[in-house]
C-alpha cells in the first residue's frame, strides 16, 4: 500500500496548517479512512484507529468546550501521545492554546479547513482511497473514447500505439501510453493513470517521441480514467476461431476486477481506430440495455417460429 504525507493532504484539500514549524513531509498517511475522536474525547480508547487522519467537527469542539481546563489537558495528552498522523479541525474552527502546545510536544499537525464536516470528510476518504488503492503497472495504451476507458493490450510493435495516435485525431483523448499504473478504487471500478515521467508522450517506432499535449493541444489528453473494456491486439491465426457475434461477453481480470474484453485479430487494411470506436459504442449501448447480437438472435428466433421450424 502506498503511503500519502501530511504535505499532500494539506496541498489537496487546501488545509491551514496551525503547526508550520513541522515537518509534514516525513508524516505519512497510510489508511484510507478516517475518524471523528469524540468516544475518546470522553476518555475511551479502546478500539482506538490510531493509525487514521483524525477530524474534530462541531459536536466534538462543543464538547471539549464544557470542558474544565485540567481535563482537557488530561484528554489532549492522551489522545496526541497515540501517535496519530494529524488532527484537522472542520468549519474553520481552530485549536485552543493548549491543544497546539501539545500538538507540538508529540509532533503532530493540527490543521484547519472551512469545509462542513461530512463534506470534508467524504473529500478525504474518496481522495485517500484513490491515491492509496492497490496498484499494478502493466504494458497497453489507455484512451478515453467517448467517454469509455478503452485499454489496448497486445505484443510490442503489433501497433496499440498507431492505433491511439488515430484516435486521437479523431477527437478521443489519451491518457497513457506503453506503461498503464491501474488501482482498484473499489470492487467495481480501475482507474488507470500514467507514470509522471511518460505523461502525454507516444512512441513510434520509426519517429520517436510524440509529445501528445503539445502537438494536438490540451483537450487531446486526460490524467485518469476509469477502465471499461480492454482490446486486446494479436496477429491474425486462420487456425483460430474468433467471435463473430458477440452474444456472450468474455472478460478479463486485474487486480480481482473483471473488465470486458475483445481480442481483436490485426491483418493489414484493418483499420483499427474505428474498430476500437465501433467496440467502445457498443459497449456504452449494452449497458444503455440494448444488446445488437441479443437482438439479431430473437429476429432470427421470430423469423424460424413464423416459417415453423
Amino acid at each position: 500500500m502506498y503511503g500519502v504525507t501530511i504535505t499532500e493532504i494539506i496541498e489537496k484539500m487546501g488545509l491551514k496548517n496551525m503547526t508550520p514549524e513541522m515537518d509534514t513531509d516525513k508524516i505519512v498517511v497510510s489508511h484510507p479512512d478516517v475518524n471523528r475522536p469524540a468516544l475518546q474525547l470522553t476518555g475511551f480508547f479502546e478500539h482506538f484507529d490510531n493509525e487514521r487522519v483524525q477530524i474534530i467537527g462541531y459536536v466534538e469542539q462543543a464538547y471539549l468546550n464544557t470542558l474544565p481546563s485540567e481535563r482537557k489537558q488530561v484528554i489532549y495528552d492522551r489522545l496526541l501521545s497515540s501517535q496519530i498522523p494529524c488532527l484537522i479541525y472542520s468549519r474553520a474552527m481552530e485549536p485552543d492554546e493548549d491543544m497546539l502546545a501539545r500538538a507540538d510536544y508529540y509532533g503532530v499537525p493540527c490543521l484547519v479547513s472551512n469545509k462542513s464536516t461530512s463534506d470534508l470528510m467524504a473529500e478525504i476518504i474518496r481522495w485517500l482511497n484513490v491515491k492509496l488503492a492497490p496498484c499494478i503497472s502493466i504494458h497497453g495504451v489507455l484512451v478515453d473514447v467517448f467517454g469509455e476507458g478503452v485499454l489496448i493490450m497486445g505484443e510490442s510493435g503489433i501497433g496499440k500505439s498507431e492505433a491511439a495516435l488515430e484516435l486521437i485525431k479523431r477527437g478521443h483523448r489519451l491518457v497513457t501510453d506503453d506503461v498503464v499504473e491501474l488501482r482498484k478504487v473499489s470492487d467495481e471500478t480501475l482507474v488507470g493513470s500514467a507514470p509522471d515521467i511518460t505523461r502525454h508522450f507516444i512512441e513510434l517506432r520509426g519517429i520517436g517521441i510524440i509529445d501528445v499535449k503539445t502537438l494536438f493541444g490540451v483537450e487531446s489528453v486526460k490524467d485518469s480514467q476509469q477502465i471499461d473494456m480492454v482490446i486486446k491486439l494479436e496477429d491474425w491465426n486462420k487456425d483460430k476461431e474468433y467471435d463473430r457475434l458477440g452474444l456472450e461477453d468474455q472478460y478479463t481480470e486485474f487486480l480481482g476486477n473483471r473488465v470486458v474484453c475483445h481480442s481483436i485479430p490485426i491483418r493489414p487494411g484493418r483499420n483499427l481506430a474505428i474498430i476500437v470506436e465501433s467496440a467502445a459504442v457498443n459497449h456504452r449501448q449494452k449497458k444503455m440495455g440494448y444488446n445488437a447480437a441479443k437482438e439479431l438472435y430473437n429476429r432470427v428466433q421470430a423469423n424460424l417460429t413464423r416459417q415453423g421450424i
